[in-house]
């Protein structure tokens, strides 16, 4: 996936992230429509013994998980 038109999914959060989510709940709303299809992204998953921080759902890398600009964007809209 092209780094230019993409975000990691904790770029992504704080980019949907509000007064009224913090950006670690962003991220595991994210990493939940990952998992359930919802929203395209390239994935990478921590392996147990490297987790860092909060686990997501899938064990996914919020540093190297990427989501392109415009599925997000897509996915925002039906989300809203």
């Amino acid at each position: 996936m092209d780094t230019t038109d993409s975000l990691s999914l904790h770029a992504a959060a704080e980019r949907i992230a509000t007064g009224l989510m913090s950006t670690e709940d962003a991220e595991i709303l994210l990493a939940r429509a990952i998992e359930h299809g919802e929203l395209v992204a390239s994935i990478q998953r921590w392996a147990t013994e490297q987790w860092e921080g909060r686990q997501l759902p899938g064990n996914l890398n919020r540093h190297t998980t990427r989501i392109r600009q415009a599925d997000l964007a897509a996915w925002q809209s039906r989300h809203q």
